[in-house]
């Protein structure tokens, strides 16, 4: 199995991270990308590699720029 890539982790603590600031669930974002609850999940989980595509739908449900999700955090 290939290691895991650091994007991988960053984009599950991002992902968190802009969806706890606006103060919706897990299941309330995978109904606005529609996107299954549990796929949000494993991707919080750091257990999917997500497709461009998806990270671009993530993006814009979150009403954040691709790059915000790629981006370290300074927290």
């Amino acid at each position: 199995m290939a290691p895991k890539s650091p994007l991988i982790d960053i984009l599950a603590q991002n992902l968190r991270y802009f969806r706890h600031k606006l103060g919706i669930s897990q299941e309330e974002l995978a109904d606005i990308c529609h996107l299954h609850r549990t796929y949000i999940g494993s991707v919080e989980r750091c257990e999917r590699n997500v497709t461009l595509t998806t990270l671009d739908t993530l993006a814009k449900g979150l009403g954040v720029k691709v790059c915000e999700l790629l981006t370290p955090r300074d927290e």
